[in-house]
């Protein structure tokens, strides 16, 4: 699946639970607890929705889940159009 083929919200989705676990870094009790329960919304956000998608258009949703993570956590370089 490329890129191309992903659909906005789902990388905005991704985005969003990679940002709430990245926030857990360095928290303890109460306050790793609240943003525990942050993290776990946003990833189940974004599970939910890949699973609607996959099911609508009828693709694997492994491969879509695949596709979005990699497309979030090594995006590939945008083409440089200086040189056009």
């Amino acid at each position: 699946m490329s890129v191309h083929e992903i659909p906005d919200e789902l990388i905005t989705l991704e985005r969003s639970a990679e940002q709430e676990r990245a926030r857990l870094a360095g928290l303890t009790g109460d306050d790793y607890d609240a943003q525990l329960r942050r993290w776990r919304e946003a990833s189940a956000a974004f599970h939910t929705a890949v699973t609607e998608h996959a099911s609508t258009a009828q693709i694997s949703r492994y491969e879509l889940e695949q596709a979005v993570k990699k497309a979030v956590r090594h995006p590939e370089p945008k083409e440089d159009s200086a040189g056009e």
